[in-house]
């Protein structure tokens, strides 16, 4: 195995008394310098367990002959962030993390590296550096939290904001709430369901970036630590074998992991993500696709929030791997691709088995014989949006009702928790952005405008709205049991980040009557009309 950048010549013999500052040995400096980017931070839960992962990962690397060296990268929790400004900070930061990664990675000429991510904007963000630096590189998560158990049902975060809105309905009394406080969250690792951190997670491994297991083992179990080692090992047979992120992610490899998207029903970010991801490795994923990998994926996985699966019951049902053997019973897969392994998907997956049908519904008994996201387009979206229409109840495809209107998000849950929204109304919350703020951090999520206890057939729409030319598609529609999410995405800025959310889920196409004189108010500055309609068709 030949030694790192550093370790001979009387040129690089300044490097070298750094190096010997840093207390390395002659030895250390002649094996393959293997870069650890650790997210491990104090503020994250999904972060705060992978000081122990980084110790498993260097391990590994030096088992294998390589020497670890650790540097950060930094992590934002969209949970802590939400429903204040702190959520205008989330997304930009995966080309924070990209740009710094990449920067530390070459900077210093590492041989190898092995990203330590676990939520949000932080695996995305691992995936676009480790494309643009290109050395051979593994992933391994933090893993999932544990769910909780409250009042005899498992739990998650969801469930948290969903006994807020109890309680503001009067259904819930403080103790109640505060036994989800205490119990909805238990233990460290990314939240328990199939939200944005566990998908890109999970889609990492499809990807062929990451070890068996790295999106669905558990951050508590013993088994995670055992997998960073692995990981670490993995990484210097890669550095032999001279296996690289780009021999790995190909335009073949981004077709799995949209097609596993589709039938684990993973969260609608993943459209956000995987084209930022294929665009460094110089491949196009184009919307237009998303619909004709959906159109032929059964989606087999109802995770939470869209049902009550949590994501270890998906590892004890076989985990990805068994997913992935499913879809290979109708040919939907490119099982010949290059994994981290050193192996195909085929060979990875082969014997990997369905070992709890309830969890992994056979390829043959889906939830439905389409993927768990859909492309929709009308003239609210004209450039697109996108929604979680796994996750979409029947009875709110069709809604009419009065609008009401708030200038802020703030006041919003004001009038939400204040009892001011009944049964058929449809809040609004206007965000203006001019062409001076179009290079600012984007409008916040707002999902925290939308506990579920909210009266039946109240739906949320925020919108996003320019007061010039600078707020364009595409658009995210991301739904939930009770209230669906569509978020315009500004492709003027540089981060793609002004947000809009939409009253109704719909698995189909709009009836553009049906907005139509709602949008033209809003294209025009004026307040909505208090009342409108909404009608979709069955068929994409």
């Amino acid at each position: 195995m030949s030694g790192n950048f550093y370790c001979e010549g009387v040129d690089k013999a300044p490097q070298r008394s750094l190096f010997h500052a840093l207390g390395m040995t002659k030895e250390e400096m002649e094996r393959p310098l293997v870069g650890i980017v650790s997210s491990y931070n104090e503020i994250v839960p999904g972060h705060m367990n992978i000081d122990k992962i980084v110790d498993a990962v260097k391990m590994g690397v030096a088992m294998a002959g390589g020497t670890p060296v650790v540097f950060p990268a930094i992590a934002v929790c969209d949970g802590i962030a939400m429903g204040h400004k702190g959520m205008k900070y989330s997304l930009v930061t995966r080309d924070l993390i990209a740009d710094s990664t990449e920067c530390m990675a070459l900077a210093h000429h590492f041989d190898a590296l092995v990203m330590i991510p676990n939520c949000d904007k932080n695996v995305p963000g691992l995936l676009m550096a480790a494309a643009r630096v290109n050395v051979p590189t593994v992933f391994v998560s933090g893993g999932p939290m544990l769910a909780g158990h409250v009042k005899g049902k498992k739990t998650s975060l969801s469930s948290m904001f969903e006994a807020v809105g109890s309680y503001a309905a009067g259904k819930f009394t403080m103790e109640d709430v505060e036994e989800f406080e205490n119990n909805a969250c238990p233990t460290c690792g990314s939240c328990s369901g199939m939200y944005t951190a566990n998908s890109m997670n999970c889609l990492t491994e499809v990807l062929g970036m990451g070890l068996k297991g790295n999106g669905t083992i558990p951050a508590v179990y013993s088994e995670r630590i055992k997998l960073a080692k692995q990981a670490g090992m993995a990484v210097m047979d890669m550095y032999r074998k001279n296996i690289r992120p780009r021999d790995i992610m190909t335009a073949d490899a981004f077709e799995n992991a949209l097609t596993a998207d589709m039938a684990l029903g993973c969260s609608t970010n993943s459209m956000l993500h995987l084209p930022a991801i294929a665009n460094e490795c110089g491949i196009k994923i184009d919307l237009d696709m998303v619909n004709k990998i959906s159109a032929r994926t059964p989606n087999i996985c109802h995770l939470a929030p869209a049902g009550h699966a949590y994501m270890e019951d998906l590892n004890e049902a076989g985990g990805i791997y068994a997913v992935l053997n499913e879809l290979t019973k109708k040919n939907l897969l490119h099982t010949d691709v290059m994994t981290v392994t050193g192996k195909t998907m085929a060979e990875n997956i082969k014997g990997c088995i369905n070992k709890n049908t309830d969890i992994i519904r056979p390829i043959d008994q889906p939830y439905s014989e389409t993927g768990g996201i859909a492309v929709l387009k009308g003239n609210l979206a004209p450039d697109r949006c996108v929604v979680k229409r796994s996750a979409v109840a029947k009875e709110m495809l069709v809604h009419k009702g009065p609008a009401k209107v708030f200038n802020s998000e703030e006041e919003a849950i004001a009038a939400i928790t204040g009892g001011k929204i009944v049964k058929g109304d449809v809040p609004v919350t206007a965000v203006w952005l001019s062409s001076a703020m179009k290079d600012l951090p984007a409008a916040r999520v707002c999902v925290r405008c939308c506990p579920r206890p909210l009266p039946s057939q109240a739906w949320v729409w925020t919108r996003t709205l320019p007061s010039s030319q600078t707020a364009v598609s595409p658009v995210r529609l991301v739904a939930q049991p009770s209230v669906t999410f569509l978020r315009r995405l500004s492709t003027a800025a540089p981060s793609p980040m002004y947000r809009t959310a939409i009253s109704s889920p719909s698995t189909s196409r709009t009836t553009a009557s049906s907005w139509r004189s709602l949008t033209r108010s809003w294209q025009s500055g004026k307040r909505p009309p208090r009342s409108w309609s909404r009608k979709t068709s069955p068929a994409i």
